[in-house]
């Protein structure tokens, strides 16, 4: 850009004296004129005939040398060194407006670490390269660094910075115990964290992967624009060379100077620069926004299908509820309530379901694991497991009716867990999931942006879907459904759907990445998701607020608008100068407006696409 900024301002000095130094010699102002035009197209011209040496011989370098040449050739000097400035102008609009949508995307580049502080065995650091460090390893982070790989916090209290992952500028806290993300920033304390992943599968690297290669998916707009310009620039180039060769053979009078100067300008007008340019760009702009606020989008392609987003099919645990499980009730029929908790909880024990850590968290004590024994996981039912010589039976209804035991049904709403104590019905215990604060948003932020319908699957009881369903006002709610049919589901759901539209659908588990690959728009939510489900997604909310994926919907929409916009004026626009050129109404200075103008113009329009702040949810 510096050098360009250069070129142009020596090239514009020289030709500013071709028209202020008047001397008796006649050859200086052509000299001049032709010094400033080598300065400021020179590039321009070495382009072209490089591109026709390697057989792409259309395209705007091409266009311009052509029509300048072909000025010189008419003795037009000063119009046609205008048409190569203003060309050069354009060009550095529009290197400037992709630096700042690259800059926009380099902030969140900036969560790449630099290095890792690995503890060694007699205790001291030593700072390696993050690709260096294995998965068991412990890196210390002191405050103000990033955190290189994703672990756990063994050792340590502090607040984390997590804007360059999530966009929130609110900090999270992390003790030990915690789950960490690379990318982050370590506030204030001191952390050790052993580490889980290796940097090639850490979050920070998966994320930079995802931006980087973003722009290799191309919208369907972007599509047909390469394509109308590979058709469009043969047809406009042969159209020139008629307009300059056919009317001076058949109209009486006809100057062969002055129809070419018509040709000449006609194809400077043609330069499909505007569409070439600001499309892609809108799309990178809008990318770029997205990943300001927290929303990963893998393709313009994926940018561009949410705007006709019409069903939205959201995974309910982890996704409309925090995934965070507690006990809410206790019932106990000829034992003690805390007998009961406590019998459960150990047969529980050996199991990591959400439901299963939460009986184990409201027991609160550490588990013997001499007291337990003949352990059996019934697959969809619950365990059957031997503590103190009791046979301990705890799981859904489906496993009562399956030992046959009659079973309390007058249950609260929530998922129960029921018991059998050697054969004999002992109680339950009711479990119930947190809906999201901003779930509720969610589903009104969707209907605002004229989302036909909402729709929940879930693995839970019906009587707990229909509830969350309910309470977030959502159109639809399918309940005890397994992982294959959920996919099921969904095939029957793409029916309700009009030809142009898409169904996304929301989830963030490992069972939901079959979902979110089958989906035309897959969301993950990745924060806390599975990297399954952000692997298999086309859209990663790293904030794990479900209504981002309406702010998502809104960005779309906004970059589309701008697609739109700058199409129709650049056509328009380019349709009226190319008819008044080619009855010599317009001269190569209105050509040039006509080209470069329209062009800065749409790459200023684009440039709004950065602009999210009033987008956000």
């Amino acid at each position: 850009m510096k050098k360009r900024l250069i070129r142009i301002i020596i090239g514009s000095i020289i030709y500013l004296m071709a028209f202020l130094i008047k001397p008796e010699i006649s050859w200086f102002s052509p000299a001049m004129f032709t010094i400033s035009y080598i300065i400021i197209g020179g590039d321009i011209v070495w382009k072209a005939i490089r591109n026709i040496l390697r057989g792409k011989v259309f395209d705007e370098n091409f266009l311009m040398t052509v029509a300048t040449v072909g000025a010189f050739c008419i003795r037009e000097f000063p119009e046609a060194v205008a048409v190569m400035l203003f060309y050069q102008v354009g060009e550095l609009f529009q290197s400037y407006a992709v630096s700042q949508s690259r800059r926009s995307i380099s902030e969140l580049m900036d969560i790449r670490p630099d290095y890792a502080n690995l503890v060694i065995e007699s205790g001291d650091t030593t700072r390696v390269d993050p690709d260096d460090v294995k998965i068991g390893d412990t890196i210390l982070v002191a405050a103000g660094e990033k955190i290189p790989l994703d672990g756990t916090v063994i050792d340590g209290t502090s607040m984390i910075d997590t804007s360059a992952l999530t966009g929130e500028s609110v900090p999270r806290e992390a003790a030990v115990g915690s789950d960490v993300l690379s990318g982050c920033v370590n506030i204030n304390g001191i952390l050790r964290i052993k580490v889980t992943k290796e940097y090639g599968e850490s979050t920070v690297s998966k994320i930079l992967d995802l931006v980087e290669n973003a722009s290799s998916k191309k919208s369907n707009s972007e599509n047909f624009i390469t394509k109308f310009a590979a058709v469009y620039t043969p047809i406009v180039v042969i159209s020139a060379l008629l307009l300059a060769v056919i009317p001076p053979l058949v109209i009486p009078g006809a100057s062969f100077e002055q129809w070419l100067y018509r040709a000449l300008t006609f194809l400077v007008v043609s330069c499909p620069c505007a569409l070439v340019i600001s499309v892609p760009l809108s799309f990178f702009g809008g990318i770029g926004g997205a990943s300001k606020a927290g929303i990963l989008v893998k393709g313009s392609n994926y940018l561009e299908a949410l705007a006709q987003t019409e069903l939205v099919v959201f995974d309910k645990t982890g996704t409309l509820t925090q995934g965070v499980f507690d006990v809410q009730e206790i019932y106990a029929k000829d034992i003690t309530k805390e007998e009961l908790l406590a019998l459960t909880a150990y047969a529980e024990s050996y199991s990591n379901h959400p439901i299963s850590l939460s009986l184990k968290r409201a027991y609160g004590k550490e588990i013997d694991k001499n007291r337990l024994s003949n352990v059996e996981e019934i697959s969809g039912l619950g365990i059957i497991a031997s503590v103190d010589g009791k046979v301990v039976a705890a799981g859904n209804s489906k496993l009562m009716t399956r030992l046959n035991i009659s079973y309390s049904e007058d249950v609260a709403i929530g998922t129960v867990v029921h018991v059998a104590v050697d054969n004999s019905y002992a109680g339950y215990i009711v479990i119930s999931d947190k809906v999201k604060p901003d779930a509720a948003l969610a589903i009104q932020t969707l209907k605002a942006a004229h989302v036909k319908q909402t729709v929940m699957l879930t693995g839970d009881s019906k009587s707990v879907g229909e509830k969350v369903a309910k309470e977030l006002q959502m159109d639809q709610v399918y309940t005890e459904l397994l992982p294959g049919d959920k996919v099921d589901k969904l095939e029957e759901l793409f029916t309700q759907k009009s030809a142009k539209g898409k169904l996304a659908f929301v989830g963030d588990g490992i069972n939901d990445a079959p979902v979110l690959a089958r989906a035309d728009i897959g969301v993950a939510m990745g924060g806390l998701g599975s990297d399954a489900a952000i692997e298999a997604a086309d859209v990663v909310i790293m904030t794990d607020e479900p209504s981002k994926l309406g702010t998502a919907i809104k960005i779309s929409k906004k970059t589309l608008g701008i697609v739109r916009q700058n199409i129709i004026f650049a056509l328009a626009v380019k349709i009226g100068v190319l008819i008044l050129s080619a009855f010599g109404l317009a001269t190569m200075w209105e050509a040039v407006f006509s080209d470069v103008g329209v062009s800065v113009i749409a790459i200023l329009n684009a440039l709004r696409a950065l602009n999210i702040t009033k987008l956000k949810s």
